[in-house]
Order: structure tokens, then sequence, then C-alpha cells
């Protein structure tokens, strides 16, 4: 069943994680819209996994619902801490516009959330680490 459903590619939907001072240690995951259609009824589960000093460790799973992302806009999605970021930290983005539903997965890998890594974001204005 699951596989008639017709899932087409997400395209101008990012997910970034933007460092808010370049002198702070306060960090957020933002959901960056840039079609110039609204996304509707959002839901994106994200987790944390992999190792640390040969350790498993998994993060809890946290869920996040937003009714409408305007277009050409963004979501704060949820702050995130620094020793996460020896982890795999993944974001599953499912919407729809119109009748469509999308769904993506973004990961951002260990040790990759580090300023030589960084891009300026669109439409936040402000540098960190996007997938598109």
């Amino acid at each position: 069943m699951k596989k008639d459903i017709p899932m087409p590619a997400v395209e101008n939907v990012s997910v970034a994680i933007v460092r808010e001072k370049p002198e702070g240690e306060e960090w957020n995951v933002y959901l960056v819209n840039l079609r110039g259609e609204e996304l509707k009824n959002v839901l994106i589960t994200s987790t944390g996994y992999g190792d640390i000093d040969g350790t498993p460790k998994k993060t809890s799973t946290l869920r996040h619902f937003f009714a409408a992302v305007p277009p050409n806009s963004y979501e704060k999605v949820e702050p995130i801490m620094e020793y996460t970021f020896g982890l795999s930290n993944e974001y599953w983005v499912s919407f729809s516009i119109g009748e469509q539903m999308y769904d993506k997965r973004y990961v951002f890998l260990p040790e990759t959330i580090q300023e030589s890594n960084f891009t300026q974001v669109p439409i936040i204005g402000k540098k960190g680490v996007m997938i598109k």
C-alpha cells in the first residue's frame, strides 16, 4: 500500500542549525521554507544517535508540529546542545502542499556542525550549517 502513494522529491525546504551569537553557546534548529507556497501540517521528528567514547548513545525522540509555515519564512524547531554535535542528529520532516504529502529525512553527521561548514542561511540571515 505504501508503495502506491506517490512521494515527490522535497525541494526548497531546508533544516539549519544556527549559532545565535558569534561568541555564544546558544544553538537552535530551524525549518526554512524557501518555497513560494505555504507548508501545512508540518510534523518534525528529531533524534540523535551514535557513539561517544565507544559507548552507544541515543537522545530522546521529540516531535514538533506547525499548522502552517508561510512562504519564504522559517520556524524555530528546538534548541540543540553542543554536546550532541558528536552524534548524528536526524530531523524527519513531513508536510503537505495542497493535497500532496511530502516527506524528507535530514541528517547532520557527527562533527559536521562546526564553523568551517558555516554558510549564510537564507531568510534567517545568520550563519549556520544547512541541509537542503
